[in-house]
């Protein structure tokens, strides 16, 4: 599980450095697409840059777990689990700054 544990964190990283970008008003790397309805951009990176950021969390927590030799499927549980709820708040923030997901 080491490779996998590895692959988390380097996408963690990834993803926190992404979010923290959306999060401080980069929102150009959210496609224009859905962002065509949004008034306040400045509240809808901070939203969408938490919802990200709680994907980064989810990676992080599955990569320690991963670390640990009999916890492989617990890693696997929690990562499905928490993309969910991230994505969940991704479709929240769409629903509530662009006014639906598309």
């Amino acid at each position: 599980m080491l490779v996998y544990s590895s692959i988390m964190f380097i996408m963690a990283m990834v993803f926190m450095v992404i979010s923290i970008a959306i999060y401080n008003g980069r929102t150009d790397l959210i496609h224009d697409y859905h962002q065509t309805k949004v008034v306040d951009r400045l509240a809808y990176g901070k939203a969408f840059g938490k919802a990200l950021f709680v994907i980064t969390i989810v990676l992080i927590l599955s990569g320690i777990i991963g670390l640990l030799d009999n916890l492989a499927m617990l890693a696997i549980v929690i990562l499905i689990i928490g993309l969910c709820i991230g994505i969940y708040g991704i479709v929240v923030v769409q629903r509530k700054y662009n006014k639906g997901v598309f």
